[in-house]
């Protein structure tokens, strides 16, 4: 059976570790553990459940633009997680015991990104629908019913999700073709704003030419004499970066 599990790749500091976990970092480590879930309804899936080889859907969540970013399979079925009865560890559960633990997870391999990310706001525009948008017809009326019945839209905040086969392999089309309004890319970086003064012309992002600024006047009245300025306080020392996290998922986040 296919799954979607929840992480976060936003950083967020826990215990003075990042605990974040986005698709670039799943794709640089290729296979990872996924500690740190602590709904007892996703322990029971990772622990009984989730099989070598099932399908994942890797979801970026309690973010800008929540969704899912690549395919990934579970490679190690569920194991203890070792890491819960460590009080160093930014998911510590003091309840936990080595000898009886509460808390598994299971290992996911990363696949493959998605071409396409396919956002949480492209698969609740579809709620409602009787039949897919033209663009998107290809997922056909029964991938739209199974999309429509996903546990994302119905039970959002659970962290780790069964999806039936016929979503899974509608979201992977929708991933692969597009044809949604897509809104994941990120924001383009806005270009520094031209110095007022400058005597030389700037492009408009149109690709208008903006006037160029007036030249200074060169004969001036003299100006009267400042008093001098005091001197400026030294720079504060930037703030060391924080260290790098260990936790390879997410719990119960939007």
């Amino acid at each position: 059976m296919p799954w979607l599990m929840k992480a976060e790749p936003d950083t967020r500091i826990v215990k003075g570790k990042d605990v974040k976990f986005s698709v670039d970092d799943f794709e640089s480590m290729g296979e990872s553990p996924w500690d740190g879930v602590r709904s007892h309804e996703a322990k029971n899936i990772m622990k009984e459940k989730m099989k070598l080889g099932d399908k994942v859907l890797f979801y970026h969540s309690n973010c800008k633009v929540p969704g899912v970013y690549a395919l990934a399979e579970i490679s190690k079925e569920g194991y203890p997680d070792s890491d819960s009865p460590t009080s160093s560890h930014p998911y510590y559960d003091a309840k936990s015991d080595e000898s009886n633990p509460t808390w598994y997870m299971v290992s996911v391999r990363f696949i493959k990104r998605l071409e396409h990310p396919v956002t949480l706001s492209s698969v609740k525009s579809l709620v409602g629908k009787t039949a897919p948008p033209e663009p998107i017809s290809y997922i056909g009326t029964a991938g739209l019913k199974a999309i429509q019945n996903m546990a994302l839209i119905n039970r959002g905040r659970l962290s780790v999700q069964p999806v039936e086969q016929e979503a899974y392999d509608a979201i992977v089309a929708l991933g692969e073709k597009g044809g949604f309004e897509e809104d994941a890319k990120a924001p383009k970086k806005r270009t520094p704003k031209e110095d007022k003064d400058a005597g030389t012309n700037a492009v408009a992002a149109d690709g208008d030419e903006k006037p160029a600024a007036k030249k200074a006047k060169t004969e001036s009245k003299p100006k009267a004499t400042k008093a001098e300025p005091k001197p400026k306080a030294a720079p504060k020392a930037a703030a060391p970066p924080p260290p790098s996290g260990t936790r390879r998922s997410t719990r119960l986040a939007k």
